[in-house]
């Protein structure tokens, strides 16, 4: 529980950065970040001498054994059911704890939901401070680590034996044997992953059979696995909460000349980067290290998307590794290097690994 302490810690300590008396925490991973809280309904209230949960009946229980004890805990059921009585009650709230400006998570909350919020908060000034508190989650600390490493291992196997099954299929097939879409192998990636101890994939796997390797974020369907033909799969599952993210690309058997030369250079891009990146580099340098091998190679126009991303309570998280990054990354921080090369028509190769820096 002391992770949570130094967590309501730091953002406490943003308060006076931001110039306000509290912040307002409506997002459901930020709240469960600074609380250890997962409800569905609720919202946190930090000022720089208390912090206060507002949730409903159906999580009281669940919120008192899942979060600090110096956590006060508000039931607001009753008084959703009558808005004059939950904005007195608010009212007093915030003159009791002296709050005349709250930060809030513009990013998180619709115009409807902001609206009610100042209606019940007469004389209040509100601050959007979005991205506030995921520029606190960028940074892991040990324990964050740890999981993360378990929730990539458990990947990682999942994976091997995902590679088996596709082994077997191509080396017993038969006209009379079943033949493998790409859903049945997302499929089989969700089973053996939950089998192994995952709770639940991080995002709906990709698999990209043949020419469908093109697509950085193809869409499985039931294509059907032919003959000496590459295979992309992306996946990532939870544990404990942490999510973790991997891409690997299958070589047929007899690659061609260009595949093998195409698959290279994405592996030499991804080397570049995983020996190079270091505390103290912004986004963009680090994308410039897969960037610039993969120009060198003349595949420039057929790297589609960014180098990396974070990875933690969500599968994209803070920092983002692209040609137009100016942030610098920090030790603790955990992200994705997973360049790629992408041949409309044809086929596409993508490799990706989290590293810690």
């Amino acid at each position: 529980m002391k992770r949570f302490l130094f967590r309501i810690q730091k953002a406490q300590k943003r308060l006076k950065i931001k110039s306000v008396s509290a912040f307002l925490i409506t997002s459901r991973i930020n709240i469960a970040y600074l609380t250890g809280f997962t409800g569905s309904n609720g919202f946190l209230l930090i000022t720089r001498t208390k912090t206060i949960l507002f949730t409903d009946s159906r999580y009281i229980e669940r919120a008192k054994y899942s979060t600090p004890k110096w956590i006060v805990i508000e039931d607001i059921t009753k008084l959703w059911r009558n808005p004059e009585e939950l904005k007195k009650t608010w009212q007093r709230t915030l003159k009791s704890l002296k709050i005349k400006s709250i930060g809030f998570e513009g990013s998180n909350l619709t115009v409807n939901q902001f609206k009610k919020y100042r209606h019940i908060s007469s004389k209040i000034e509100f601050k959007d401070i979005s991205g506030e508190i995921e520029s606190l989650r960028a940074v892991k600390d040990p324990y964050e680590i740890s999981l993360i490493r378990k929730s990539q291992e458990i990947n990682i196997q999942t994976f091997e034996l995902i590679k088996k099954i596709i082994h077997q299929h191509e080396t017993t097939h038969t006209k009379n044997t079943k033949p493998l879409r790409e859903i049945d192998v997302v499929w089989e990636i969700k089973r053996i992953a939950h089998e192994l101890g995952a709770e639940d994939v991080s995002f709906e796997p990709i698999v990209a059979f043949g020419k469908h390797s093109s697509m950085p974020h193809h869409e499985s369907d039931k294509t059907i696995l032919k003959k000496n033909e590459i295979i992309l799969i992306d996946m990532g599952v939870k544990y404990k909460g942490y999510c973790s993210d991997m891409s690997r690309t299958i070589l047929p058997k007899k690659p061609t000349k260009l595949q093998k030369e195409v698959y290279k250079t994405v592996k030499e891009a991804q080397e570049n980067a995983l020996n190079k990146t270091k505390t103290g580099m912004t986004e963009q340098k680090i994308d410039s290290l897969t960037r610039e091998i993969i120009k060198k190679h003349g595949y420039a126009e057929n790297f589609t998307h960014g180098t990396g991303h974070g990875v933690g309570l969500e599968i994209h998280e803070s920092p983002s590794l692209n040609e137009k990054g100016k942030q610098k990354i920090k030790t603790g921080m955990v992200m994705t290097i997973e360049p790629g090369i992408y041949l409309p028509g044809k086929f596409g190769v993508r490799i990706e690994d989290i590293i810690v820096v």
